[in-house]
């Protein structure tokens, strides 16, 4: 979407005016907001309905302190959770979590917790965490480690009546997922997975907007993630030539003993290192990025499943010869550098969902490319009524659609009116000015929803009430619809998905069904 700034800035307006008048309508939820404002405090509890912390904060370790286990550091809530150790196998990541490498983003322990980081406690890996268990008072882990070991690593601390919050994508493959969620369920603990659009405020009041209708019909929905990572060492994911020497000599040396494979699951220390580029350790672009987007499409459709899915993936790029950047270390990866799916979703009257209208499908097309970035990532949201453009996780743009009685476009400003019997609908008004109703707390400094989804884990196990908004099962759809993505493209047919598969007690997995 190319969009001058003006109207970029109308249309940030419109879905702020519209959330706002949303908030306002709802009076419970106006009072907590405005109390949270008045208070200083985030709007996580507000918005989603859980509260303070009653007694003490519960005691967590973190497994995986690389840069997505740093970043949840960051954003951890510090009145809600207390860290009390930490563990990884590389030398560097450790001391980089005290320390922290972004002024913003990755700040480090002794930033975030100041004087009290010195109590946190180091562990070279997670095996030994568990066995201090007891003595650390531990209660709960966050898992950020290679995809390949969240099923593993997740159980293994479920076996030690840890609750568990898993970064996404949940699991390298559906039966894992299911193993997770039955092993959670054995034990009687929380299982939260890190999809943090569930806790978003933004994505909150847009699914609000899509969930009541006011978009209207919702027949397309077009995501993307794209990169340009074809300049020289411009990948964020080729990290082994820039890795610390302790980290490498760190992991060779458990290589050669054996049990870098034999306790942790990578057959070599390059592949700890460059997870995300092996098929072996990682899910690909599908699971790294596309998951998000899927998860955001699925919530505005309903949280529905997906009927169908098909597409086209390739290493086009990188590894060729003649093409794509030389580096000093090379590029061995096997995962696609370019994926374009399709994804069939079900409407209100298809059979699916109870209706007769076979024809009643919601199309979502997904890409993702390493060869340019000429449009920023997100998801734009067609309808019948309105568009809403998901920019970065960050902003959100709402323009309506002309009418017979009103005009439409990227050029017109829209608020929300209530018809009897009718519900909400959008209307709109031609005017070059800002708008003038105050957007409130709406466009506050954006939250991605890391700290809301960890202060609601904590939450939900000091009540005991499993109410997760993304809990085992839903994550296993969101893992269901990007790993059957993977096999569709690899095997170049179009896979229907069935029922069975996201019922977390049948045994019947896509990869099971359409083994290569």
């Amino acid at each position: 979407m190319l969009l001058t700034p003006e109207q970029q800035q109308i249309g940030k307006d419109n879905f702020a005016d519209v959330s706002a008048a949303r908030n306002e309508a709802d009076v419970t939820r106006r009072d907590a907001i405005k109390a949270a404002v008045a208070a200083g405090t985030g709007l996580g509890a507000a918005y989603f309905g859980y509260g303070t912390l009653k007694g003490e904060r519960v005691r967590t370790a973190f497994i995986g302190t690389g840069d997505e286990g740093n970043v949840l550091i960051n954003e951890h809530p510090t009145d809600y959770m207390d860290i009390v150790a930490i563990a990884d196998l590389r030398p560097a990541n450790i001391e980089r979590t005290f320390t922290g490498d972004h002024p913003v983003a990755r700040r480090g322990l002794k930033a975030v917790m100041g004087a009290n980081a010195q109590d946190v406690k180091v562990y070279t890996n997670h095996l030994d965490l568990l066995k201090d268990k007891d003595e650390l008072g531990l209660e709960a882990v966050v898992i950020a480690v290679p995809l390949n070991q969240h099923a593993r690593v997740a159980i293994e601390c479920m076996e030690a009546g840890l609750h568990v919050l898993c970064e996404k994508l949940m699991a390298k493959n559906v039966r894992q997922c299911k193993e997770m969620i039955q092993k959670a369920d054995e034990k009687g603990l929380m299982l939260a997975v890190g999809h943090q659009r569930h806790y978003s405020v933004l994505y909150d009041n847009a699914a609000y907007l899509t969930g009541n209708g006011l978009l209207g019909d919702i027949k397309f929905i077009r995501a993307q993630w794209h990169r340009n990572n074809s300049f020289p060492n411009s990948d964020a994911w080729q990290k082994y030539g820039k890795a610390h020497s302790k980290d490498k000599e760190a992991l060779k040396e458990l290589e050669k003993s054996g049990r870098l494979e034999k306790d942790f699951g990578y057959t070599n220390h390059r592949k700890l290192i460059d997870w995300r580029l092996y098929e072996e350790t990682g899910g690909g672009l599908m699971a790294e990025l596309g998951s998000h987007q899927l998860d955001a499409a699925s919530i505005f459709l309903g949280k529905v499943h997906p009927i169908a899915v098909q597409g086209y993936g390739g290493k086009n790029f990188f590894g060729m010869e003649g093409v794509g950047p030389k580096s000093a270390w090379g590029d061995n990866r096997d995962i696609d550098d370019q994926v374009f799916v399709t994804f069939e979703f079900p409407g209100k009257t298809h059979p699916k969902l109870g209706g007769k209208n076979e024809r009643d499908v919601s199309v979502v097309t997904y890409s993702s490319m390493n060869t340019n970035r000429w449009e920023p990532y997100g998801e734009a949201v067609f309808g019948s009524h309105g568009t809403l453009w998901m920019k970065t996780e960050k902003e959100a743009l709402l323009y309506k659609e002309a009418s017979k009685s009103s005009p439409g476009g990227v050029d017109q400003r829209i608020y929300m009116v209530s018809k009897a019997g009718a519900g909400p609908v959008l209307d709109s008004y031609e005017t070059s000015a800002p708008a003038a109703q105050a957007n409130g707390p709406v466009t506050e400094k954006v939250s991605r929803g890391y700290r809301e989804e960890m202060e609601h884990f904590c939450y939900c196990i000091r009540t005991g009430k499993d109410e997760l908004r993304c809990n085992g099962t839903v994550a296993m759809a969101d893992a269901i619809m990007a790993l059957t993505s993977n096999i569709a493209m690899t095997q170049h047919k179009r896979i229907e998905f069935k029922d069975e598969w996201f019922d977390p007690k049948n045994p019947a997995c896509p990869e099971e069904d359409h083994k290569v």
